[in-house]
């Protein structure tokens, strides 16, 4: 098993996820192997979805039709997609909903993306720039918990519009970012339901993550049994001290 796969078994396996995880490789050519997008999508975050079926690699036209998609992932722009770029970035700024001095704020991937491969991380063909998590509230907090552990920093605060620029700022930064996504990545993922954010963790430190990921699902499930048999004791009348739950819990087989 290669180490692309047997870290993606460790992180579906431990979060459950719902979606395997996905891989962001930016490349500057067509790897050897890995066909061509076939298709149209209306916005470049529906790749992340697609991508779980297998994966592709695309190239600027594929990706044309989402211009704030291509500013964020650094993908070269015709005139006709820089015009497009303004009259979205003009509307957004009628509604009130990006400022022009919003703009500079909003993350863009440092290394131009000639092609972007889109694969499970099973599948990726080579160090991906991010691996993207679809996580519900009960996997983030073992992603956050296990982050923490990692970096050492704090947990990332959430990220908004656009969704797309979590790629970037994780790949900038070295750091794992979170999105609550934002209104169009709703509307162009079917996966990106109410209870979903998602993750991207740098491809670079992934074996870090995952480890932590890992011992954290662990120790979350056991505590979890803990404070479940606490709380049926206490609502039962009883008034258990900590080292009697935990003789309970070693008895339940926790």
């Amino acid at each position: 098993m290669s180490d692309h796969a047997s870290l993606a078994k460790q992180l579906q396996e431990a979060l459950e996820l719902r979606l395997p995880p996905i891989a962001v490789c930016v490349v500057d050519a067509p790897p050897s192997g890995v066909a061509a997008f076939a298709g149209a999508v209306a916005a470049g975050c529906a790749f992340w979805e697609k991508a779980a079926a297998g994966a592709f690699v695309t190239s600027p036209d594929d990706h044309a039709s989402c211009a704030i998609g291509m500013h964020t992932h650094h993908i070269p722009m015709s005139e006709k997609a820089q015009g497009e770029l303004g009259d979205v970035l003009g509307a957004c700024a009628q509604l009130g909903y990006v400022r022009e001095e919003d703009i500079p704020g909003i993350p863009v991937l440092a290394k131009e993306a000639r092609h972007v491969v889109y694969a499970p991380l099973a599948d990726a063909p080579s160090t991906p720039e991010v691996v993207l998590l679809f996580a519900h509230a009960a996997q983030s907090l073992v992603i956050t918990e296990a982050v923490e552990r990692v970096e050492g920093q704090g947990a990332p605060p959430a990220m908004g519009r656009p969704a797309c620029a979590v790629v970037p700022a994780a790949a900038n930064s070295g750091r794992a970012a979170m999105s609550l996504g934002c209104c169009g990545a709703r509307a162009y993922l079917d996966a990106l339901t109410d209870d979903v954010a998602l993750w991207a963790l740098p491809g670079s430190k992934l074996a870090e993550y995952a480890e932590a990921i890992g011992a954290f699902a662990t120790t979350n499930a056991m505590l979890g049994t803990f404070h479940a048999l606490r709380r049926e004791d206490v609502e039962a009348g009883k008034s258990p001290t900590v080292k009697e739950s935990l003789e309970r819990l070693q008895s339940a087989g926790a």
